[in-house]
């Protein structure tokens, strides 16, 4: 089942953007996750047992080595822009 999680990432530190932008870059390295980055959050698309592992590992990692906070919507299926109503493109 391919799943879609939309991620924000609230790392609680002065250097805040580099923390971010390395959790997204590490994420990105997965072969097998679809990453979309925009300004206020990043869409993920993959296998949902394998994105879960892949959020699991690189949380915890920002976990133990500092503050953050995530937000996390989580879908069933695939939600991407191109299978969006006609009406809503």
């Amino acid at each position: 089942m391919i799943a879609t999680v939309e991620i924000s990432m609230y790392a609680l530190t002065d250097d805040y953007a580099s923390k971010v932008i390395d959790f997204i870059q590490r994420v990105k390295k997965h072969p097998n996750i679809r990453v979309e980055v925009n300004g206020l959050s990043t869409q993920l698309f993959a296998e949902y047992d394998y994105l879960m592992d892949v959020l699991k590992k690189e949380m915890k990692n920002e976990f133990e080595n500092g503050k953050a906070v995530f937000v996390l919507k989580l879908a069933g299926t695939e939600l991407t822009k191109e299978q969006l109503p006609e009406q809503l493109k």
